[in-house]
């Protein structure tokens, strides 16, 4: 069992913890407040997570975060999934790290300038030509000039991840998954659930994702959504032994906000459209995640855009210089993130005496959302 997290008060407290939301951020609340000693009542609306905690790359991914506290919050993270992975091996943690592929000049250019960072060391990175790029990952057949490698990135199972843990914590004792329930009300130290059944709780966490509606409208003025289109594959024919990214996503992460980017000049014009990145992450059966798309402003639309995907697997296939297998399934998810200009890291509020609301930690919600559990419980 992994060692109680900083700030874990002694198991004779019995603390009760109701914790609302099924999802990746809701579920380490509750691991956590278990791992502690903690009596946790677990409450999801739907009969298991069905958001953006399933509809994922699974990355725990350092290289892109800004240094500071969004770069520790992401190693301690890492270091947490590490432990996790210990008692829930199902989660499928894999430190393969990563790599970010640069096509041209300048994209090398904006990579030169990261590993020259202050914090390049801690962040796990280094800059390497493609023969080494090609030893390190050999399913690299296709036309790149060299790559960031970050040693620290890894990987889990999405689709596995919040169903291991859960049923990790039934097998503990004082835990209590409560599925098909919406909260329907929340005062002092307590939620009242669409059955009419009130849960009482020392403290109550609640992590409702990308759903700022309804009673939690006005808490919620300070995040937005984030729609994201993604597939997956049949099995690969070869084993990636790093997750990829190609130099779009230098336009994307924080860590990446250098002077050389401005010499990266116009995205392709449907990868602008669509403000697109490449992502690719082998999955433990071979098959491959690939994304993504980036839709800022709602309604979103329902439909899945075919063009896009057409773009993304071109990009993939020149990349790994070898055709892709068919694509078994494609997706969108829809993330909730802090409004540009707002500070912090993700929200955390006070919704009532005992209640407090945490969501919007955006796109790095699988990969911190240990560290941001542990954070919510050792400041209560």
């Amino acid at each position: 069992m992994f060692a109680a997290p900083r700030g874990a008060r002694p198991k004779t407290a019995r603390m009760n913890i109701v914790v609302v939301g099924g999802g990746i951020v809701g579920t380490m609340h509750a691991l956590f407040a278990i791992q502690r000693g903690y009596r946790v009542v677990h409450i999801e609306r739907e009969d298991e997570a069905r958001g953006a905690s399933v509809r994922n790359f699974g990355l725990v991914w350092i290289s892109g975060r800004a240094a500071g506290g969004d770069l520790e919050l992401a190693l301690r993270a890492r270091h947490l999934w590490e432990k996790i992975a210990v008692d829930v091996p199902e989660v499928g943690f894999r430190p393969n790290g990563s790599l970010t592929v640069a096509g041209n000049d300048a994209e090398v250019a904006v990579l030169e300038e990261v590993v020259r960072s202050p914090d390049a060391d801690r962040r796990g990175v280094r800059l390497i030509d493609r023969s080494e790029a090609q030893r390190l990952n050999p399913a690299l057949h296709g036309n790149f000039s060299a790559a960031l490698h970050c040693v620290h990135d890894g990987a889990v199972e999405p689709r596995k991840a919040v169903r291991a843990i859960q049923s990790y914590l039934r097998q503990r004792g004082d835990y209590t998954w409560l599925p098909g329930r919406e909260v329907v009300g929340v005062d002092a130290h307590r939620v009242i659930d669409d059955r009419g059944e009130t849960h009482h709780g020392d403290l109550v966490v609640l992590t409702t994702g990308a759903w700022h509606r309804g009673m939690l409208a006005q808490h919620t003025a300070c995040v937005r959504r984030v729609r994201l289109q993604m597939l997956e594959t049949e099995p690969y024919g070869e084993k990636l032994t790093t997750s990829l990214a190609d130099g779009d996503s230098l336009r994307y992460y924080p860590a990446f906000d250098v002077p050389a980017l401005k010499g990266l000049g116009a995205q392709a014009l449907i990868a602008r459209e669509h403000h697109m990145q490449l992502l690719v992450v082998q999955r433990l059966d071979g098959s491959l995640t690939i994304g993504d798309t980036h839709a800022y402003s709602e309604p979103f639309d329902f439909d899945l855009d075919e063009l896009p995907y057409a773009h993304l697997l071109a990009t993939a296939e020149r990349i790994l210089g070898r055709s892709l297998p068919p694509v078994r399934r494609r997706w969108a998810g829809v993330y909730s993130q802090l409004r540009p200009g707002t500070s912090g890291l993700y929200h955390r509020s006070k919704v009532a005496p005992g209640v407090i609301l945490v969501t919007g930690p955006g796109g790095r919600g699988m990969t911190c959302s240990p560290a941001i559990a542990e954070e919510t419980l050792a400041s209560s």
